[in-house]
C-alpha cells in the first residue's frame, strides 16, 4: 500500500479549487441540505450548503457555516434581515437541481426559479422551504459567530418540522435514506446512504445491540 504525506504548507502551493475540493473531502461525508431564505425587497433565495450539524434536542437547536460575507452573500445577508430560514434535505430526485443553487445568481433572481424547484410556505413564516424535500424544518436565528478565518456559524433554533411520515419510526428515529436523502462528499460528491445497522445507547454495563432493519426502532 503506498501512502501520501503532505503537510498544509504544501497545500499553498496547489490551485486553489483544487486545494478546496481535497481539504473539503478529507472532512468525511457531511449532510446536503438546502437553506431558503426571503428579503421583503429581493425576495427568495436558495443556497445549498454541507456543514449543517445537530447542536442540541432540549431545545431542538442546529447550526451551519457560511463563507466570509461578501456582496454575494444573499443567504447570510437574508438572515440577518429576517432572523428565519429553513432546511430543506437534498434527496435523490433533486440532487442536480440543488447543486446547481450554488451558482452566483444576481441579488434580484430566485434560484428557486433558476434551477426549477418549488417554494412553499407554512403560514406565518416567510422564508420558503423546497416543496420536492421529503425533510424540512423552520429556524430562528440565535447567534452569528464569526470565526478565526472570516466565516460565520449561525447557530438557529428550530421553530417547526416537517417530514415524509414514511421515513418516521415510533421510537422517534427518521430513516433519511428511506426517503432517497443522500449525503455530500467534498464539494461535487454526491452519495446514497444505504444503513448498516442501529445500535444500541452505549452503557459500561451493557453490551450493545444491534438491528439491522432501520424501520424496526428501539422499545420504550
Amino acid at each position: 500500500m503506498d501512502w501520501t504525506f503532505l503537510k498544509s504548507e504544501d497545500l499553498m502551493s496547489w490551485e486553489s479549487r483544487k486545494r478546496a475540493r481535497f481539504v473539503n473531502s478529507l472532512s468525511g461525508f457531511k449532510s446536503a441540505t438546502l437553506v431558503g431564505t426571503h428579503h421583503p425587497e429581493y425576495g427568495d433565495n436558495l443556497s445549498i450548503v454541507s456543514s449543517v450539524i445537530h447542536l442540541g434536542s432540549s431545545p431542538p437547536i442546529m447550526g451551519f457555516v457560511l463563507r466570509p460575507p461578501g456582496d454575494d452573500a444573499h443567504t447570510y445577508k437574508n438572515i440577518k434581515s429576517t432572523g428565519i430560514c429553513t432546511f430543506s434535505h437534498v434527496n435523490e430526485e433533486i440532487i442536480e437541481k440543488a447543486h446547481q443553487t450554488s451558482a452566483r445568481y444576481p441579488r434580484e433572481s430566485s434560484e428557486f426559479h433558476e434551477v426549477g424547484l418549488t417554494p412553499e410556505t407554512v403560514e406565518g413564516w416567510m422564508a420558503p422551504y423546497v416543496k420536492e424535500s421529503k425533510v424540512r424544518m423552520g429556524l430562528t436565528l440565535l447567534r452569528d459567530t464569526e470565526l478565526v478565518n472570516g466565516c460565520h456559524f449561525l447557530t438557529l433554533a428550530v421553530d417547526w418540522f416537517e417530514f415524509d411520515s414514511d421515513g418516521y419510526v415510533n421510537d422517534g428515529y427518521v430513516d433519511i435514506h428511506s426517503l432517497g436523502g443522500v449525503t455530500i462528499s467534498g464539494l461535487d460528491g454526491y452519495h446514497r446512504t444505504p444503513g448498516i445497522s442501529r445500535l444500541s445507547y452505549a452503557k459500561t454495563d451493557h453490551e450493545i445491540n444491534k438491528i439491522v432493519d432501520f424501520r424496526l426502532g428501539w422499545p420504550e
